[in-house]
């Protein structure tokens, strides 16, 4: 069976390409010098966590190493004298926190090993070159025709991927280069299939696809060898670099940033949409194109690393594609990392940022015109267009290809249900992730919109507004009931509620609350009322009137002006 459902034991399951973000939560000073308490996050998961201690010297001792790198990066300068008082540390540790922000948000620094142990030194502290130099020698031992010239220290962006210098014995003055990567977390063939297909790659035959001499691979890992080419990949045609420096080196700071020229750009284009179609065809799963990943042999671009998708190797561009739903296929990954490589064969460098908003100037309307369709916040949304649209467009309908090479690679069908497997599986640990990055997304801006100062400002208002109003209407309540206690205490008599109940007496000095009425009498009826009793007082104000006004009435009330009554009462009995 192609698939399995538990991960083989020497697949590495942690993937190097998730972004580690770190925040300084505290300081201690002890005797001589000051600790740095960080919290290191790897993804979106806060349980995904740790602590780690860090003293200042050890900032110094990695920036040392980065410099390698030539960017000024800002790390707060030394102080002999002074550096344990309280504002100096306060100081120093927001700007250790600006230093930490940087390294962890470029996007080639973030992937080194050197920032990578400095975060996670449970991880990464392992010695990746001597592992790879004894998984060479023992290879070396069954294959002794090839010998290793030298190590190819750190010219590739992968941590868990070693290159050398070698050569064939009887035939010393060619040189080819060995690559030696662990098997990653989106390994999903059989250790069977994955020996099979690695092997196979080797028969592969396309003018767009750089020659394998060798491949092979065991349960935990996989040697590959190739030619090596002295000028090297498209990237270091656009960053002028030599091939064998190192990568911080070769491409964080390039001296001079210039695209390459408009025919480059179409013919170099075109060369790998065409091979792109090719394997998308086949069913072969690739997902790793970006600009060190292209050979140039003249004036002929060649695809490497195939077999990075079958090792189960993470994408360069991982930590953008990740953060859009859109896309969810390898077919997907491979269009939006053309749109990558043809940003940086236009403008000599990569996007400053994902989606891009606004293109400066190109060579032609073309260009630009295929990078709004792969790169802009719209096109994310939307969809991208397929390879097979991006070489209708007029930016490469027109490139005249005369390499006449015919391709050939042929996948036996079984090992085509496998690939097909392996694909839909590495599909959905990356829809999966999307998934928990979008819903991460929406909470943190829901949190950034509830704690931001114009919500603070409409909720406080909000609060404001309601204090008044339970006010009002507990003060309309109150002056409710004063005005009724004012009435009763005056002397106006209440409405009648039944003809054989007259008006009882009204005394200036009663309660508020009026006495029970006395019994029905049984004498005859009684007279009508003497026109001198005062008129029904005017019905109780509505709850919903102005308080202003009731008020008012309240405060010019003058007891004086009230007319004086005479009662007759006639509940007496009468004796004749």
């Amino acid at each position: 069976m192609a698939f399995m459902e538990k991960p083989p034991a020497g697949k590495v399951l942690l993937d190097d390409t998730v972004p580690l973000t770190a925040q300084i939560e505290a300081s201690q000073s002890l005797h001589s010098h000051t600790e740095y308490i960080i919290r290191v996050q790897r993804g979106v998961s806060a349980e995904n966590s740790w602590q780690i201690v860090r003293r200042y010297s050890d900032f110094d001792l990695l920036n040392n190493s980065l410099q390698i790198s030539t960017l000024s990066l800002p790390l707060p300068p030394k102080k002999l004298i002074g550096n344990m008082e309280r504002e100096f540390i306060a100081e120093r540790q927001k700007g250790l926190q600006a230093y930490l922000d940087v390294i962890t948000t470029h996007h080639i620094l973030s992937n080194c090993e050197l920032v990578k142990k400095f975060l996670d030194p449970n991880n990464y502290s392992v010695n990746y070159t001597e592992i790879a130099l004894q998984h060479v020698s023992m290879f070396f031992r069954s294959e002794p025709k090839w010998e290793v010239v030298e190590p190819l220290k750190d010219i590739g962006w992968r941590i868990r991927k070693k290159y050398f210098l070698m050569k064939i014995k009887n035939q010393p003055k060619e040189r080819l280069m060995l690559s030696w990567a662990d098997l990653g977390p989106d390994k999903y063939l059989s250790d069977k299939d994955l020996q099979y297909a690695v092997k196979l790659l080797s028969s592969c035959s396309h003018p767009y696809i750089y020659k394998i001499t060798f491949a092979t691979a065991n349960e935990s890992s996989a040697l590959v060898i190739r030619p090596f080419s002295e000028k090297g990949t498209l990237k270091d045609l656009i960053y002028k670099a030599k091939p064998k420096d190192p990568f911080l080196k070769k491409y964080c700071n390039p001296k001079k940033i210039q695209g390459l020229e408009l025919q480059q750009i179409k013919t170099y284009g075109r060369q790998i949409l065409e091979v792109l179609k090719f394997l998308h065809e086949k069913g072969f799963p690739y997902g790793h194109l970006h600009s060190a990943n292209v050979m140039l042999d003249g004036d002929t671009c060649k695809l490497l690393d195939l077999e990075n998708s079958l090792l189960g190797l993470p994408s360069f561009y991982r930590s953008y594609f990740s953060q859009f739903r859109k896309i969810n296929t390898l077919e997907g990954v491979d269009v939006h990392c053309f749109g990558h490589l043809l940003y940086e064969m236009t403008y000599g460098r990569p996007p400053d940022t994902i989606p891009v908003d606004s293109f400066p100037p190109a060579p032609s309307v073309f260009v630009v015109s295929v990078l709004e369709s792969i790169l802009t916040c719209e096109a994310m949304k939307n969809g991208m267009p397929t390879v097979s649209r991006l070489l209708q467009m007029p930016l490469f309908s027109d490139v005249l290809l005369t390499n006449s090479e015919k391709p050939q690679f042929k996948i036996p069908t079984k090992l085509k249900e496998a690939l097909k497997t392996s694909k839909e599986c590495i599909e959905k640990r990356l829809t999966e992730e999307q998934k928990l990055i979008h819903q991460h997304r929406r909470l943190t801006r829901a949190q950034s919109h509830h704690g931001s100062e114009e919500e603070k400002k409409k909720r406080k208002i909000l609060a404001r507004k309601k204090s008044k109003r339970s006010a009002y209407e507990s003060g309309e309540e109150h002056s409710a009931k004063y005005s009724n206690s004012n009435n009763s205490g005056s002397g106006a008599s209440s409405p009648l509620t039944s003809p054989s109940s007259p008006t009882p007496p009204s005394t200036a000095g009663a309660s508020s609350i009026p006495p029970a009425p006395p019994p029905p009498p049984l004498p005859p009826a009684a007279p009508p009322l003497s026109a001198e009793v005062p008129p029904q007082p005017s019905p109780q104000p509505d709850v919903s009137a102005s308080r202003g006004a009731l008020l008012s009435s309240i405060q010019n009330f003058q007891k004086g002006t009230l007319k004086k009554t005479q009662t007759c009462d006639y509940s007496a009995p009468r004796i004749s």
